[in-house]
């Protein structure tokens, strides 16, 4: 039985269709991914998910108990790390510990024991009594995350948590988060960076409008939906060598002033691009943004 699962679940909001008959589920040590565009539903889905929002349609069980009828006997099993900090901002990284612990019902024993585990997990044992605000947004995501864990949870729901973060920052939340895997721990987790679903994700469920439009695993959607292989053309001339050469490739398509040419055979436009000067170019293996733009498109969107 999967540790947690969600069948047909459906969300509205007026006329406005948020969620459109969703199904998943994650086994333990699974980090399964949801990436979509603004308004695809991934947060809608991660409120549900924790008992904030009540569905239409559908239901959704965490260790076999259904939400939202027992999410709060559900949530002493789950870490929960939201786009925005919701760290105190009057108390220091201990502190914060601390009391996110009361919550559970934590003995202050059991609280003060985790905490230097939890503390040095997000590499903030120096930061120990500092308070949020005098730290880094790298530091405060650090924190963030080591305080979804003070339950020890065996599920944790991760709602793009490292959006606004550094390289090096990212990366470390990156190697916290494979630790946590490699222990057992199952991770839900919504992002927009394309390389972090696929350094993480075992699975990813592609969403659009709401609706599931793909589903798989990173290299088994780029196989599925992609050529193999991605040329960039960039600059002035680029628009005139897409007329030119489109007939080598498998699909073409513009944005800005750069022309992605999708193809299985790089070769033969590698030469006749290499004969026209002025011209840059970028031959790389198709990728997970690839699929992303192909599956919900290139255009724009402000939904929230």
């Amino acid at each position: 039985m999967p540790l947690f699962r969600i069948q047909h679940l459906s969300k509205s909001y007026g006329a406005n269709i948020v969620v459109d008959d969703l199904s998943l589920h994650i086994d333990a040590g699974e980090c399964l991914g949801v990436i979509g565009p603004n308004g695809a539903g991934k947060t809608t889905i991660m409120r549900m998910c924790l008992g904030l929002v009540a569905p239409d349609a559908g239901h959704i069980e965490a260790f076999g108990l259904p939400i939202p009828q027992r999410v709060r006997e559900a949530k002493k099993r789950i870490g929960v790390v939201t786009q925005f900090d919701s760290l105190d901002p009057d108390f220091s990284c201990v502190e914060n510990l601390r009391v996110y612990g009361r919550y559970f019902g934590l003995s202050m024993a059991t609280i003060n024991e985790r905490i230097p585990a939890l503390l040095a997990f997000a590499a903030l044992q120096a930061m120990a009594k500092v308070k949020p605000g005098e730290l880094s947004g790298g530091m405060r995501r650090r924190l963030s995350l080591g305080r979804a864990l003070i339950n020890d949870p065996d599920l944790l729901l991760l709602d793009e948590p490292t959006t606004g973060l550094d390289p090096q920052a990212r990366h470390l939340m990156w190697e916290r988060l494979q630790q946590l895997l490699q222990q057992g721990k199952a991770i839900l987790l919504t992002t927009h960076f394309m390389d972090e679903a696929e350094r993480l994700c075992h699975r990813l469920l592609v969403l659009d409008r709401g609706r599931r439009i793909a589903e798989g695993t990173p290299r088994g959607l780029i196989a599925e939906y992609l050529e193999s292989d991605v040329v960039e053309v960039y600059g002035v001339g680029a628009r005139d060598a897409a007329r030119r050469h489109a007939h080598l490739a498998q699909r073409v398509e513009h944005s800005g002033d750069t022309v992605f040419f999708y193809l299985r055979d790089p070769r033969p436009l590698l030469q006749a691009l290499a004969e026209r000067a002025g011209l840059r170019t970028l031959h790389r293996p198709a990728n997970l943004e690839d699929l992303f733009l192909k599956l919900t498109g290139r255009q724009i969107r402000d939904d929230a």
